[in-house]
């Protein structure tokens, strides 16, 4: 007897305790999306920047593409400094050279960001040491050929130097390249953005036109990518195109399934990047017979964003409905 009792005992003991642990959540499957169509307005000169969303279908954000022209990183420990590439800006690191007097850039070797966002390849490198745990300026002086802006006019020469990175805010300072009203510029950091934008026109001004980086998937732009010869030879060109949103993004390209076919078990298996070019510019081409652009509908891209979900999407189209170019037409579906 005493050992049935000891028995129900124990049961009773484990049935206790397992009434303290919470079910497992169940996890609703995540439904197939409407195809969607949307047309995004960068205009016939490329002049607009369109942040994307894909699972409100909506543009989060908008600016002209030359409102800014240095990007500061927000994260925790970051200190990258990014170029607008949408200008076809440049930078050459002239050294240790009396900053805010006359700068001879002549013969200087001019560095593009690469589009694929490698953060080895910045033409703004590392631009400070480390002093007593501070971050301080290395004393380089870096020329900035601003680019050009939808017309193709220059935007001018500036040069710059970074003092500091200190409680969360980025310190430099800046005039044009042959000298005159020496500016000073302050960026705080902004943990809920990738970057924090700055324009060096007029003296300086912050320009966060990068919205919050949870709110969008997609960036509608121009941007400087390199090309090559037919020998191999690399060379700087604007191209239009799409890139990705830094924040935990990953995009692939499937060349197994027609569009339509494409489920979320077939999206699973498609390697992802994180390259920030990898939907890129190439869903298109310009015929010279026609003098009009093709649209690529055989492309089909897998994207995985921040949250989690897959989507399917391609172009399907580059003109309005006045055919002006310029109005990339996007066709993509949830999975």
């Amino acid at each position: 007897m005493n050992r049935i009792w000891g028995i129900l005992l124990i049961l009773a003991i484990l049935f206790i305790i397992s009434s303290c642990f919470k079910e497992d959540e169940q996890i609703s499957p995540h439904p197939t999306g409407d195809l969607k169509t949307d047309t995004i307005p960068m205009s016939q000169n490329y002049k607009y920047q369109v942040y994307f969303d894909l699972g409100s279908g909506t543009i989060t954000s908008k600016n002209i593409r030359t409102n800014s022209d240095l990007g500061f990183e927000c994260s925790e420990g970051g200190w990258k400094i990014i170029l607008n590439t949408a200008d076809f800006m440049k930078v050459a690191d002239l050294g240790k050279v009396p900053f805010g007097e006359k700068q001879d850039t002549v013969s200087k070797k001019w560095i593009f960001d690469k589009s694929d966002g490698n953060p080895d390849s910045l033409a703004i490198g590392q631009w400070f040491v480390i002093k007593n745990e501070d971050t301080v300026s290395n004393d380089h002086v870096y020329a900035i050929d601003r680019g050009v802006n939808e017309d193709g006019t220059k935007l001018g020469l500036y040069q710059v130097i970074f003092d500091s990175l200190s409680g969360g805010k980025y310190y430099f300072r800046f005039t044009e390249i042959n000298g005159g009203s020496i500016y000073s510029g302050i960026v705080p950091k902004d943990s809920t953005r990738n970057y924090q934008w700055f324009s060096l026109d007029a003296g300086g001004s912050i320009k966060p036109d990068e919205p919050q980086r949870t709110s969008y998937d997609l960036l509608f732009t121009q941007y400087t990518t390199m090309l090559y010869t037919d020998l191999g030879e690399p060379y700087p060109y604007l191209v239009t195109g799409v890139l990705i949103n830094r924040y935990k993004m990953n995009v692939g390209i499937d060349t197994v399934h027609a569009f339509s076919d494409i489920n979320l078990s077939d999206a699973k298996q498609v390697p992802l990047s994180t390259a920030l070019d990898k939907i890129g510019y190439e869903w298109k081409y310009y015929s010279f017979e026609t003098g009009a652009y093709t649209m690529r509908t055989d492309i089909a891209y897998v994207i995985r964003n921040a949250k989690g979900f897959y989507y399917k999407l391609r172009f399907i189209g580059f003109y309005n409905s006045k055919g002006e170019k310029g109005y990339p037409v996007i066709e993509y579906q949830a999975l």
